[in-house]
Parts: structure tokens; C-alpha cells; sequence
């Protein structure tokens, strides 16, 4: 792995820390905050493409592990693994993973819509097929009744996905990090 590919990696896991500091959103009917993290893997994915955007959401994940307070609201270490959304903070790993893989599949042809897809595909439907699944193990609550409750993130998500998109590609057209050899071997 190039040094470029390190930095770029550690860069993101320290852009996710920063999603973490902004302050989260708490909607007093759901009892649980609305973070900007949820935009970081989006971000990474379709930025440094699947493998360098999932491995600085591996990273991140390990920062917080070993007792960081990186999450929202400064919650780090073990213990944030027990809980009900911890599905959410593992999927971050597979979503940047699917955002960038399409990202790369797309890359030649890549505008906002595309981009929109490729967020909404591994930020919301990856991440929630982690996340609700281990609220429903994690709880003791029906699958049903654990979609329904996380439901409600996904207007904000969707919101997430379309800055995510934005960002994307303006940083292909002005600085691109996912080198076209790449996305030409995945079309």
C-alpha cells in the first residue's frame, strides 16, 4: 500500500471523527440522536473508492475500540459495541465499501445522480440491512418493530446521501482520489 493510500485512509477516519463533533440532532419522540456520522461512509466510499474507504472506516472503528471518544456525543471504547445501534457503527465498514465499489463501476460516467444511487445503496439500504437485523438481536425487539423505529432516519439519511453525492462529484471533477485504472477494471 502506497503512502498516499495511508494518508488518505487516516484522513477520512479523522473526517468521520469530525462528523462526530458536530452536535447531534436529539428529536425528543425517537429518544435517539441524529449524528452526521451516518454521511462519512458515503463520503469515503465515494471519494477514496471501496477498498481505501472501507479500511478508514476499519480504522475509525479501531480509534474508537481502544477508547477514543470519536463517536457523537463523545462515546468511545468497548461498551459502544454492546449496544442496539452498534450494527450501525460495523456496517459503516460494508456501506463505504458498496458506495465506493459503485462509485468505481460508474466512475466514467459518474454525475450527481449516479453518485446519489451509489450513497443511497451502501449509506441507507447496506447499513440499515446491518444495523436493523442487530437491533433486533441486540434489543430482544421484532424485526418489524426495529425497522419501523429506524425508519424514521431515513429522510435524513436520503438528505445525508444527497450532500454525499454533491461532494462526490466535485471532488472527481477538481481532485480526483479514485485513479481511473481503477474504474476501468471494475466496468
Amino acid at each position: 500500500m502506497a503512502t498516499r493510500d495511508i494518508v488518505f485512509i487516516a484522513l477520512f477516519a479523522a473526517l468521520m471523527a469530525v462528523l462526530g463533533a458536530f452536535p447531534p440532532l436529539m428529536v425528543p419522540a425517537i429518544g435517539v440522536p441524529i449524528t452526521a456520522q451516518s454521511m462519512g461512509p458515503m463520503l469515503a466510499g465515494g471519494i477514496l473508492g471501496a477498498r481505501r474507504g472501507a479500511l478508514s472506516m476499519l480504522l475509525f472503528i479501531v480509534l474508537v475500540a481502544i477508547g477514543l471518544p470519536l463517536l457523537s456525543g463523545g462515546r468511545g471504547g468497548l461498551a459502544v459495541f454492546a449496544g442496539p445501534t452498534a450494527g450501525f457503527i460495523f456496517g459503516w465498514i460494508a456501506a463505504a465499501a458498496v458506495t465506493g465499489f459503485i462509485v468505481e463501476r460508474f466512475w466514467t460516467r459518474l454525475g450527481f445522480v449516479t453518485a446519489f444511487l451509489a450513497a443511497v445503496a451502501g449509506g441507507v439500504v447496506v447499513l440499515y440491512a446491518i444495523g436493523v437485523p442487530w437491533i433486533t438481536a441486540a434489543a430482544g425487539v421484532s424485526l418489524d418493530r426495529a425497522f419501523l423505529g429506524s425508519a424514521t432516519f431515513i429522510p435524513g439519511d436520503l438528505i445525508k446521501a444527497g450532500v454525499a453525492a454533491a461532494v462526490i462529484v466535485m471532488v472527481k471533477r477538481a481532485y480526483p482520489l479514485i485513479s481511473p485504472d481503477i474504474a476501468t477494471r471494475r466496468s
